[in-house]
């Protein structure tokens, strides 16, 4: 189903929802549609309601995209909602920066992602690939990197404890763990920044390419019919 007709759908869906409800339909390419009474759209950088949008925001990194459905911004410990829950839009073959939260971070995948985290314990980099449905949880301060290993842009749902993207302690870096002289917490996340280097962020292997085509092809089954 085309993009045009998917928000037509929804629309239709949408007219039944009380004001304030909403819905989502997460594509399996990767295009995320947003529906209420008053309408539909598509979220995403190439969308009307593009990077520049209040509804999309910057997700720590260029090119990369975070809408939030619990919390916002802003959220700290100083004016807390306990949490923040939202959608992100990973751009194809590309990573996040290695960094670490202050708090304790829940990510799920809803394609084929990777995620490199570095064990303190053993001194080491692992890296942990993630398909559809796989939740990974990451305690506060263990240094992550999170990637598509796709072509198509990649949802994911991530909840952090605590934070918002504009907190200083939510997404530190090598180069901030260097400024506030923890040591420590550099080399980790530049080990961990090393991995990815030489290891890549990962392919997609044909098993998972044909779970894919067939995740399409139910998705298009499972469309209503009118």
């Amino acid at each position: 189903m085309s993009v045009r007709s998917g928000l037509r759908e929804l629309e239709r869906l949408a007219r039944r929802l009380p004001a304030g409800a909403e819905l989502y339909r997460l594509r399996p390419d990767g295009r995320v549609l947003l529906a209420d009474r008053t309408g539909a759209r598509e979220l995403g950088p190439s969308s009307p309601h593009g990077a520049g949008d209040e509804e999309l925001l910057r997700f720590i990194d260029e090119g990369q995209f975070a809408h939030y459905l619990v919390g916002d911004a802003k959220t700290s410990p100083e004016r807390p909602s306990n949490a923040t829950y939202k959608l992100g839009i990973v751009a194809p073959r590309s990573a996040f920066t290695p960094h670490a939260h202050g708090g304790e971070h829940l990510v799920l995948s809803l394609g084929h992602a990777a995620c490199g985290l570095y064990d303190a314990e053993r001194r080491r980099t692992v890296d942990v690939p993630l398909t559809p449905g796989l939740l990974i949880r990451i305690p506060e301060l263990m240094p992550h990197s999170f990637a598509n290993r796709g072509r198509d842009p990649l949802n994911i749902l991530a909840a952090n404890t605590g934070y918002g993207i504009d907190h200083e302690d939510y997404a530190i870096t090598a180069a901030e763990a260097e400024r506030r002289q923890d040591t420590e917490l550099a080399e980790a996340l530049r080990a961990v920044a090393r991995g990815q280097r030489t290891g890549g962020i990962g392919e997609v292997g044909v098993r998972e390419r044909l779970a894919a085509r067939l995740r399409r092809l139910a998705a298009i089954l499972e469309e209503p019919v009118r």
